[in-house]
């Protein structure tokens, strides 16, 4: 799905929300809700009242990394991108060239054996592409054998160009994400802000030091007292974990395999909401794709833990998710066909016409899209227009 509108550069959220003014905090953004082609405007404050008892919100509970990291080859400066942790302890990396600018641009991976330095004496080695085999992986030596080096030693990708596995020598990556990474930023953002800001009210620490090298942005305008207002009003949240990987900024490629995490008592709980007359709501695409990954063919949720290579498009469509709260995307980005899964093309084509009328933000500090089932018992808050 290729939406037919230009988004202006003007409309990039470039800094959080509670940055913009005083007194503002995270939820200090615009919600916007489609239920099927029928568009309301509201402030994302007002959520619960548009969500009922019995409602349950899928949440992901991956924290952000502080992923990029500054690095050499040779004598050229380069930026490592930490995506995914794989089962033996490589990483999958994305290599990038600073701009200038603070930020950085898109540079071919590779060759085989080439070697990055990181700071504190480890090295990067190249080894082979994840494309959708992720979980196999077979690393040889120990994470932190050979004195500190890094080896990425082949490419990582459907097309093995842009990510690659990393065998880690020499150091541990949570600790040089710790002492040397910062967020991954882009161009459209003003300037570098600590992870504190990256994470999420739903975030928890991996003992693995796993995380998303990108927040998983549709749950940041969550507070603590938002959260509270829900569970009061009987709306219920199901954690999952999906560790998403480097996002491609540039080509807006399908997202590689993922490691994700479905519980027990999370299965158990979006069973029992489908099974009455609560809707599952996915906050955010993480969340859908972990959700789905563990449906079966009935519909059913089961617990699961491991990788998923699915991704979902309006031919597949969705067997669990009733709802989408997810952030606005570019016309280029391959989530939409998720959204159109879930709500259909005509409700995006309007959706996004209205937000670009109505000047949303985009990106991960930006505003936010609820995309609600077109048949509702209780229609008494569409008429709401905060904005």
């Amino acid at each position: 799905m290729t939406l037919a509108v230009r988004v202006p550069q003007e409309l990039s959220a470039r800094v959080p929300a509670e940055q913009r003014g005083p007194g503002l905090d995270r939820d200090a953004v615009r919600l916007l809700v489609s239920r099927g082609t029928e568009v309301s405007h509201h402030a994302f404050a007002e959520l619960p009242g548009l969500l009922r008892a019995g409602d349950l919100l899928v949440v992901n509970t991956s924290p952000t990394l502080a992923a990029a990291v500054d690095g050499r080859i040779g004598h050229a400066r380069v930026v490592v991108h930490f995506s995914t942790l794989g089962d033996d302890g490589r990483w999958a990396v994305e290599l990038r060239e600073p701009d200038g600018k603070g930020t950085t641009r898109a540079r071919a991976g590779g060759p085989v054996g080439t070697e990055v330095r990181v700071p504190g004496g480890g090295r990067l080695v190249m080894e082979e592409p994840m494309g959708a085999d992720a979980g196999r992986l077979g690393l040889e030596e120990p994470v932190g054998a050979n004195g500190g080096r890094l080896v990425m030693e082949e490419p990582v990708g459907a097309d093995g160009g842009r990510l690659w596995w990393a065998r880690v020598l020499g150091t541990a990556v949570p600790g040089l994400l710790r002492e040397h990474g910062r967020p991954i930023r882009y161009s459209y953002t003003e300037r570098d802000q600590p992870l504190s800001v990256y994470q999420t009210v739903f975030a928890l620490p991996s003992p693995d030091g796993s995380g998303s090298a990108e927040m998983p942005s549709a749950a940041r305008p969550f507070t603590a007292r938002l959260v509270a207002e829900l569970v009061s009003r009987g709306v219920q949240f199901a954690p999952v974990t999906l560790h998403t990987g480097v996002a491609s900024a540039e080509a807006h490629e399908p997202p590689y395999p993922e490691r994700f995490a479905v519980p027990e008592a999370s299965a158990r709980l979006i069973n029992a909401a489908r099974a009455g007359d609560g809707r599952v709501v996915a906050v955010g695409t993480t969340a859908v794709r972990a959700v789905e990954s563990a449906a079966g063919p009935d519909g059913v949720v089961r617990a699961r833990a491991g990788w998923t290579d699915l991704v979902i498009t309006p031919q597949r469509g969705v067997r669990v998710v009733d709802g989408l709260l997810t952030g606005l995307h570019e016309p280029e980005a391959s989530h939409l066909l998720m959204l159109e899964a879930v709500g259909g093309r005509a409700a995006m084509d309007r959706a996004y016409g209205e937000a670009l009328r109505g000047l949303y933000l985009w990106h991960e500090f930006g505003d936010v899209h609820l995309v609600l089932p077109e048949e509702m018992p209780h229609t008494e808050h569409c008429v709401s227009n905060s904005w």
